[in-house]
């Protein structure tokens, strides 16, 4: 089962976040595959990791920062982004991230 749930105007997407990273990726799924994974250099303060962790998925997505809300999870490792857009479009772009 993939990490995201599609919705009509987009896709929810289980994140697992960590923040302080070295080098700052998104891709890849975690070990139980119920979330993509998302390192960022930003601290886990005052919501700049999550901030950070928004821009990251719509850079690799190729879609407007706007599009990327935190809908779950603010103050926890595991969160769920909602996505807005064409599930069609956005969907190979995911398969692509967690390959």
């Amino acid at each position: 089962m993939p990490p995201w749930r599609l919705r009509p105007d987009g896709v929810d997407l289980a994140v697992k976040a960590q923040p302080r990273a070295r080098r700052p990726a998104v891709g890849g799924v975690s070990p139980d595959g119920a979330a993509i994974r998302v390192a960022v250099a930003e601290v886990a303060e005052d919501g700049r990791a999550n901030r950070a962790i928004g821009q990251a998925l719509a850079r690799a997505l190729g879609i407007a920062p706007s599009a990327v809300d935190l809908l779950q999870g603010g103050g926890s490792r595991q969160k769920v982004f909602r996505i807005a857009g064409d599930p069609a479009d956005l969907i190979p772009k995911l398969e692509k991230l967690i390959a």
